[in-house]
């Protein structure tokens, strides 16, 4: 008799099998939760130690739009992407994640999700940096800047781009293209420019831009999302070369293992392709003729794309 598996079990599950979009949740609740906990504490220990504490947050996960602070605490370019200070801004993102990323593990893999969340969310920020620098009406503002919504944006627009046909029901009633959606929230952020609205639009808009150049030249070397992943891979394998301690080949009688054949890069690309053309025919199998259409061996493919994805 197997023994029941428990609630640390089903967390551990989840983030080894529940996909980015999972894990970037995880991520972005565990930071909240240690934000909050830490903002507790200060609490307790009176208000001179609440405001310490407050601007030690403030230091290592906002984004800081003055340019003193800006250069003295640059990590928070970075860690204000997952970072949220209040429940409804971390709940209403991440419903919003959890929407977008779900359609993007449909056809895109675990990479390119991380790329494009991080990539989104650096240039929003730098977006709403900038803006802080061109536009009179915000120069001299210092304003703090959390929050994974640039992020979201990436992933959402690049998924619009790449299938503006796509219908999702709004209200789970009305059938609207994504597109139309997407155009409808890009709309309201232009609109919003200059609004003492306590939104990042500026933010968002660079989120957009990323989300649109990254599904363009898709499978070629050049894609922005590609080289980001790449460069990002050499980053950690660089500091991980530098904390491990062991060997990189292990020895056995007969001689050192070695890794699986790797392929080249114009092998995994064209592969790459012929499953991303067989995802596409079987997602307009179903905007037309519905997923009990589909034979069981075209949703076991797409299942297992979105398994290892």
């Amino acid at each position: 008799m197997q023994a029941e598996r428990t609630f640390i079990d089903d967390l551990k599950y989840q983030l080894k099998y529940g996909g980015p979009t999972v894990q970037l949740i995880f991520l972005n609740i565990a930071v909240f939760l240690v934000i909050s906990i830490l903002e507790v504490f200060g609490r307790l220990m009176g208000i001179e130690a609440q405001s310490e504490m407050n601007e030690i947050l403030s230091a290592i996960f906002s984004l800081q739009t003055d340019a003193s602070q800006l250069m003295t605490h640059p990590w928070g370019i970075f860690t204000s992407i997952f970072a949220h200070f209040s429940f409804w801004h971390l709940a209403m993102n991440m419903l919003f994640l959890y929407f977008s990323g779900k359609m993007f593990e449909s056809i895109f893999d675990a990479q390119r999700m991380w790329g494009t969340y991080i990539l989104g969310g650096l240039t929003g920020s730098i977006f709403e940096v900038f803006a802080h620098y061109i536009f009179p009406v915000l120069q001299g503002k210092s304003v703090v800047i959390v929050g994974a919504s640039g992020s979201i944006m990436a992933i959402f627009a690049a998924m619009a781009f790449h299938r503006p046909r796509l219908q999702v029901k709004l209200f789970g009633i009305f059938p609207v293209p994504l597109i139309a959606l997407a155009g409808f929230f890009i709309l309201t952020d232009i609109l919003s420019l200059g609004l003492n609205d306590g939104t990042a639009h500026f933010a968002h808009l660079g989120g957009v831009v990323i989300g649109m150049v990254s599904v363009q030249n898709l499978y070629g070397k050049n894609n922005v999302i590609s080289l980001f992943s790449s460069l990002m891979k050499r980053i950690t394998d660089f500091l991980k070369s530098l904390f491990s301690t062991n060997s990189k080949m292990k020895v056995k009688k007969g001689g050192a293992t070695r890794g699986p054949a790797f392929k080249t890069d114009e092998e995994y690309n064209s592969d790459k392709k012929k499953r991303q053309e067989k995802i596409d025919l079987i997602l307009d199998k179903i905007s037309k003729s519905g997923y009990d259409s589909l034979t069981k061996a075209e949703k076991e493919f797409l299942f297992d794309q979105s398994k290892n994805g």
